[in-house]
């Protein structure tokens, strides 16, 4: 008979409520931004409308783990899942009635409930593994981190498959659907005392008082922002009305790269040892390459050639340090409120996104791709100059 309050049960119980909301944010971004896109709105307000997104995910993560120390873990991903099916309910309304601003409260929803999921789920691995075993943590974590973004990269060829067939709010309604019977499935299955401390959390807490994660937590801003600068608006946008792509071209290479880049993750621990040294040396072997598409753009060769064997290679890469990033921040924290710690580090990764979602639009529409693949390398830079002092 099967124990669900064994370990391994708790894990995939975990994994496949986290799989469910990957999903449908990976179909909502890309929905988004080739949507509005299509209705007349410019790079600049088409990254406008993830500001809220961005910027509450920092909020979130911010309380976020002080409210699991208090609730548990179990709630607070049980309560992301639920806040994303009202964001996603709020995007049914006609055409007509999608503002900047009505969108932008709508995705403000979808940021707060994608980083409460985000955090407790990664948190509660912490809490499945024992101290001495370090490799399966490893494992885990990766396991965990390279199937969500698999699961990611089916949400964008998802997301642009449902826009081309049944368009933008049948699409959306049918996500609502089946991510509000996965919360009603996986509510009663979860512990609920995983990750609660054994005293109250002070305010004071919610920042991180250890250098290591400090540090990490500084690199991880710039880590991602670095992706996030061409990425997320720049690279759709660009490959739509430079190269001429189609919706379900766009869609299905982000998929493609998303689900490589998160098999790759999962396979980081057979690659390297994860350590400070190493998410060093990592990153500053990333850190070149988008200054290599930048200037194969600027020099005019061919730009679709470019764009899509550099961003392979750059999902390659990017995969391995994210990899041993979210195995070192889980390492780094805590026993006794661990949230509290992953939650402050989640918080420099929303907020490196934030800015640089801003800026991808922004550069995008003043300046070109090859600019903000330039800003890309320029932030990498950034992190490895930081991750030099990670300990091991």
């Amino acid at each position: 008979m099967l124990e669900l309050k064994s370990p391994t049960t708790q894990y995939f119980i975990v994994t496949l409520n986290y799989w469910a909301f990957t999903l449908t944010d990976g179909a909502l971004r890309l929905l988004v931004v080739l949507f509005f896109h299509g209705l007349g709105f410019s790079p600049l307000e088409i990254a406008g409308l993830f500001l809220l997104y961005e910027f509450f995910g920092v909020i979130t993560n911010l309380f976020g783990g002080w409210l699991a120390t208090a609730i548990g873990l179990s709630i607070t991903m049980q309560l992301g899942l639920a806040l994303q099916v009202i964001a996603l309910c709020m995007l049914l309304v006609d055409s007509s009635m999608l503002t900047v601003t009505y969108v932008m409260v709508a995705q403000a929803l979808s940021g707060i409930a994608k980083d409460l999921n985000k955090m407790s789920a990664k948190t509660s691995i912490k809490f499945l593994v024992p101290d001495d075993s370090q490799n399966r943590l490893y494992r885990w974590v990766a396991a965990l981190t390279g199937s969500k973004n698999a699961l990611k990269g089916i949400g964008f060829f998802l997301g642009g498959w449902l826009l081309a067939t049944i368009g933008f709010q049948a699409a959306v309604g049918t996500m609502a659907a089946l991510l509000a019977l996965v919360l009603l499935l996986s509510l009663p299955l979860l512990n609920r005392t995983a990750g609660k401390t054994t005293q109250r959390s002070k305010f004071s807490q919610l920042f991180s008082k250890s250098a290591a994660i400090n540090r990490l937590s500084a690199a991880r801003f710039f880590l991602f922002g670095a992706r996030d600068i061409w990425f997320v608006v720049a690279l759709p946008l660009y490959l739509q009305t430079e190269t001429g792509w189609t919706y379900m071209q766009v869609g299905s290479l982000l998929a493609a790269w998303i689900i490589g880049y998160g098999l790759v993750q999962t396979l980081a621990p057979k690659v390297t040892a994860a350590s400070g040294e190493t998410a060093f040396k990592w990153v500053a072997a990333l850190g070149i390459l988008p200054a290599f598409l930048a200037a194969g753009l600027h020099l005019g060769w061919a730009s679709e050639t470019i764009i899509v064997t550099g961003l392979l290679l750059f999902g390659v890469l990017f995969a391995i340090n994210s990899s041993i990033h979210s195995y070192l921040i889980v390492s780094y924290a805590r026993e006794d409120g661990a949230s509290l710690d992953v939650g402050f580090y989640y918080m420099a990764n929303a907020a490196g996104r934030l800015i640089s979602t801003l800026l991808s639009g922004l550069i995008y529409q003043h300046l070109g791709l090859a600019a903000c693949l330039a800003g890309s390398s320029l932030m990498l830079i950034a992190a490895a100059a930081i991750s030099r002092k990670l300990p091991s």
